[in-house]
């Protein structure tokens, strides 16, 4: 019985897959002639959590004991941006927002999308939670890290 050629280099593929795992890139496009190949993967990103800075007083007055952290931080429960690009709250121009203030969210419903070179990347819930702050607005640019959204 004879193999079936099917033309995909499988090899390829394996070797561009693991240039996305060693550099940390999203996705990966090469071409050649006709053959076109592109791999993706989807990132999920947690958040470091914030480090306090103080200002350090002037020596003449007396220095006050820093005070506690407030019991409920909203950056402790953000979305970090997983990647540098443009938000987009719709699925497309005029389409209702994926989410909005007091949305009760599933873990991995889509919360918004970020286009990063011409790749638009849906970006799910990490958890399952109600939406207390949408940090960014629609067609805004984000930076790596940058919170997004609010889920308690």
């Amino acid at each position: 019985m004879a193999s079936r050629n099917t033309g995909i280099d499988k090899v390829m593929i394996r070797d561009l897959a693991e240039i996305l795992n060693e550099t940390d890139l999203t996705d990966i496009e090469i071409e050649q002639g006709d053959l076109r190949i592109r791999v993706s993967r989807q990132v999920t990103v947690q958040a470091a959590a914030p480090q306090a800075v103080y200002a350090q007083a002037p020596a003449a007055a007396p220095v006050a004991p820093a005070a506690a952290a407030p019991a409920s931080d909203p950056s402790k429960n953000a979305i970090p941006s997983p990647m540098v690009g443009t938000v987009y709250l719709a699925p497309a121009p005029g389409a209702r927002d994926f989410i909005q203030v007091g949305t009760q969210v599933k873990e991995g419903q889509t919360l918004l999308i970020i286009e990063a070179m011409k790749t638009m990347n849906q970006i799910p819930s990490p958890r399952a939670g109600t939406v207390t702050a949408i940090l960014v607005t629609d067609s805004q640019p984000v930076e790596y890290g940058e919170l997004l959204v609010v889920i308690e």
